[in-house]
C-alpha cells in the first residue's frame, strides 16, 4: 500500500475516527469493509462522504478508515470530520468551502451524565405531598 498523503482524526459523541488519505479512485474503506457495508444505511453514507462530494474530489482520494467507539450514526459524524480536515491537509484551499458547510465544525454535543438521588440526568422521582 503507498505512503498516506495525509492523516487526520474526527471525533462525534463517544466515536473516534482515524483517517487515512490516498490517491485513488474514491473507495472509501470503514474497518475493513466497504463504506455502504460497514454502515448499512445510505444517509450515514451520504453523511461520511459529504466532504468529498462538497469539495469535487471524490474520484480523486481513496479514504481508509479506522472507527470505533460509540454507534454507527456517531461514526459516521466522527468520519466527516477526519475526511475534511484531511482533506485541508492536502490543498489548504478548501478551507473556506468546508468552513462555510460546517464541515471543520466538531460537534460538541454530549450525553448528559446521570446526577445521583434521581433516576436519569433530568427525570425527578415523582413528588408525593404526603
Amino acid at each position: 500500500m503507498p505512503e498516506a498523503i495525509a492523516q487526520a482524526t474526527g471525533r462525534r459523541k463517544t466515536s473516534v475516527a482515524r483517517v487515512r488519505l490516498f490517491p485513488g479512485t474514491g473507495n472509501v474503506t470503514v474497518n475493513g469493509d466497504g463504506v455502504l457495508e460497514y454502515f448499512n444505511r445510505e444517509t450515514l453514507v451520504m453523511e461520511a462522504n459529504s466532504p468529498l462530494v462538497e469539495t469535487q474530489s471524490k474520484e480523486q482520494y481513496d479514504v481508509v478508515a479506522n472507527c470505533h467507539g460509540g454507534g454507527k450514526r456517531g461514526q459516521a459524524g466522527a468520519l466527516k470530520l477526519g475526511i475534511a480536515r484531511a482533506l485541508i491537509q492536502v490543498n489548504p484551499d478548501l478551507q473556506a468551502a468546508l468552513r462555510r458547510t460546517g464541515f471543520l465544525t466538531r460537534d460538541a454535543r454530549m450525553k448528559e451524565r446521570k446526577k445521583y438521588g434521581q433516576p436519569g440526568a433530568r427525570k425527578r422521582f415523582q413528588f408525593s405531598k404526603r
